[in-house]
């Protein structure tokens, strides 16, 4: 008998014990079907053993084994063991994140076998003439001496599966298995269309990456705004896929670069798959199989992409990596473009960051010589870098956030057959509504946070737990009917809009108008007819478009980013900003972009319009190193909350204690809280968090394992729940 060690997807970061016969031990990486309690659930084999903890009478036998081989190859194994480690997350969990559904639930890991129907040596002797009584039988028969016909496709010819049953039993015909297609694509791999002829700097990039394609090198491929990084990736992929290999290429949001995929399609003779949540179960687990097998050139996706198996891999790229939604933000906290590095790494491949606004990271990675820097300073084509402009509201009447300044801006290039770009990263109608009379606000009880105001669904909804209440008649505190809306949304920005411009064509695109399936490529339609046009948008309009006929962008309001108690705000208020200002001016004609503040005086303005996004970071960094925050230290957050926040506070006061305790804990090492987080109050639980900060990645993850070995130890830890965040983005 062999001890099989299992990890099972369930919340606790240990292995479990069975056993096994010798003649059939499963191998590392295989699923087996096991009892756990009085479920029978499906586990992963890490690992083979002699000894257990538990007595031999306590061992129970696996119950099947399901796959003849691992799941995962070497590299990908590597990743995922790696990670356990690192983000000290149970193994079990990671390992199912990483897997298709189907395979989850214990489904085989191969394609869906395909039957056919086909006529036998009897049958081909049938003249179905002769058949006079059964007059579907006849047609079957006549259908099948032409041509087979697929199981999956008998409900679209008038023929039942009882019909084809019935011949069945007379031996005319029979379902024969298909074979798996091989559907090997190199034969015929080609280049389409026409290439464009590359600028000196994308040449230089692509030369560059072309010299280490057969090693492991991670490369920033810093380039402004519309300076042509996605042509530079299509080269570097032409490349890679001549040679054989495959490419994984991962985007912040799928649904946001559909003209991306879509150049990828007309420049490669290659097959395609993307990963996108439209996808069902059946159907992410065909992609991930083809890809396992290498019958997919290129697997275009979002963060998870990244567990998708290669048979053979050639490059990863990360476009618009400094993008936050490369970070997981609930369960198991991984980083996708960090795990991409490593993953890169393991396959000795290399690595793409893409990025007009780099990653402070990333940049600092690029200091110490762990990543070399490749620069796309110019604009592609004849796009010229758009002017730039602050508008000072201090005393300026506004209309619904409007400047006067701003609107004869938008009316003269309205007038010239342009489009408009006003971003404002708000949806709804307004952020608040209050009582005129009172000052009553109207505010989530759950959330500890005001509720925005909806007026095309006659509602009042969180945007924090997505809770909704039907808006009030009256104020519940002093009787008024009189309750108005306080503050600017996208909703209300385009009601008022309508009435300034009634003859212009409005596109409003946040997730209020994009949540049907299709909305967003409807919408995206209409501004590429071209033509006048004013866009209203959220972040959803920041990432990844190309709008030739935008020669106007406008962010109206973005104060709160500049006194915002998280220090990372800066870095992200700049790279939002340099990403919708990218939005301008990008086929030839003359962008510009105007932003309105009441702070036009702020250094980080003055900085970024100025001197650019890299002067920028330079200074941030120089301010992180004075500071020694991350990038120059390594952070880990607990996080807790409970419906009793002194509860949370006690358990997180005593964990605190545990770690001060610690004779791993250094002078050097900075614990800070507990402290309520940003938004205290969420889904009527209160959440406190605790900060642990050290110039070493090593010393802090030494003390993190400590601590985490004694955190059952704590009064209150089962009560409460909590998770620990690696290399935390958001306070």
């Amino acid at each position: 008998m062999t001890i099989i060690k299992v990890a099972l997807p369930v919340p606790l970061p240990k292995l479990y014990d069975y056993t096994a016969d010798t003649s059939s031990t499963p191998q590392i990486g295989c699923r087996v079907r096991v009892s756990f309690g009085r479920r029978k659930m499906i586990g992963i084999v890490v690992a083979h053993s002699d000894k257990s903890d538990l007595s031999p009478a306590q061992l129970k036998p696996i119950d099947e084994i399901i796959d003849t081989d691992s799941l995962f190859s070497s590299s990908l194994w590597a990743l995922l063991t790696w990670a356990n480690r690192y983000y000290h997350y149970p193994l079990g969990e990671i390992l199912f994140h990483a897997i298709p559904i189907p395979l989850r639930q214990g489904k085989a890991a191969r394609s869906p076998i395909i039957y056919e129907w086909r006529l036998t040596e009897l049958g081909r002797t049938v003249d179905p003439s002769g058949i006079k009584r059964a007059e579907k039988q006849r047609q079957a028969i006549t259908l099948l001496r032409q041509r087979g016909l697929l199981r999956s496709a008998v409900a679209t010819v008038d023929i039942t599966e009882s019909t084809l049953q019935a011949l069945r039993k007379k031996g005319w015909c029979d379902l024969v298995e298909l074979p798996e297609e091989t559907n090997d694509w190199r034969p015929h791999f080609q280049v389409l269309g026409e290439r464009y002829k590359l600028t000196t700097e994308q040449a230089t990039a692509v030369g560059a990456i072309h010299s280490t394609d057969q090693q492991f090198s991670p490369w920033l491929l810093a380039g402004i705004t519309g300076s042509g990084k996605t042509e530079v990736y299509l080269s570097v992929l032409e490349n890679v896929l001549a040679q054989g290999k495959q490419a994984l290429v991962l985007v912040p949001e799928i649904g946001l670069t559909p003209q991306t995929i879509a150049r990828f399609r007309e420049r490669f003779q290659a097959p395609i798959e993307v990963i996108h949540s439209g996808l069902n179960d059946t159907e992410r687990l065909n992609v991930w199989l083809k890809s396992k097998k290498g019958q997919v050139a290129i697997i275009i996706g979002t963060r998870s992409a990244l567990f998708t198996p290669l048979a053979r891999p050639g490059i990863i790229i990360v476009d618009e990596e400094h993008d936050s939604s490369y970070k997981q933000q609930e369960g198991w906290r991984y980083h996708a473009r960090d795990l991409a590095v490593f993953r890169a790494n393991k396959e000795n491949i290399p690595v793409i960051l893409g990025s007009a606004t780099p990653a402070l990271e990333t940049l600092y990675n690029v200091r110490i010589g762990k990543y070399r820097q490749l620069n796309l300073t110019r604009r592609a084509g004849n796009a010229t870098t758009a002017q730039q402009q602050l508008i000072d509201l201090k005393s300026v009447s506004l209309q619904s956030g409007l400047s006067p300044p701003l609107i004869r801006k938008i009316h003269t290039h309205l007038q010239a057959g342009n489009q408009v770009l006003l971003f404002l990263n708000r949806r709804g109608y307004a952020p608040a509504l209050l009582c005129h009379d009172c000052g009553w606000l109207a505010e989530c009880q759950r959330c500890d946070h005001y509720y925005t105001y909806h007026q095309q669904q006659r509602s009042l909804r969180c945007h924090h737990c997505d809770s909704q209440r039907p808006i009030p008649w009256q104020c519940p505190d002093c009787g008024s009917s009189h309750l108005m809306p306080a503050g600017l949304g996208t909703e209300q920005l385009e009601e008022h809009l309508h009435g300034l411009f009634p003859s212009t064509p409005l596109t409003r695109i946040d997730r209020d108008t994009t949540r049907k399936k299709g909305m967003l490529e409807q919408h995206l339609e209409q501004i590429h007819q071209g033509g006048s046009r004013i866009l209203i948008g959220t972040q959803m309009l920041a990432k990844g478009h190309h709008f030739p006929d935008v020669t106007l962008v406008a962010l109206l309001d973005v104060d709160g980013a500049l006194f915002s108690a998280d220090f990372r705000a800066t870095e992200h208020f700049a790279q939002l900003y340099v990403q919708v200002a990218g939005r301008a001016g990008r086929a030839g004609k003359q962008g510009e972009v105007v932003l309105q503040t009441h702070q036009p005086e702020h250094p980080l303005l003055q900085t970024l319009l100025g001197k650019g996004y890299f002067q920028f970071a330079s200074e941030t960094l120089a301010l992180r190193q004075q500071l020694q925050l991350p990038p120059y230290t390594s952070q880990a957050i607990f996080r807790a909350e409970h419906h009793d926040s002194l509860q949370v506070e006690r358990f997180l006061q005593q964990l605190r204690n545990l770690i001060e305790a610690s004779p791993l804990k250094e002078q050097e090492c900075w614990v800070i809280g507990p402290v309520p987080a940003l938004h205290a109050k969420r889904q009527g639980r209160w959440r406190w968090q605790l900060v642990i900060q050290h110039p070493s990645r090593v010393r802090l993850q030494q003390l993190l394992t400590q601590s985490l070995s004694l955190i059952g130890t704590v009064i209150g830890e089962k009560k409460v729940k909590w998770s620990l965040d690696i290399d935390p983005i958001e306070s």
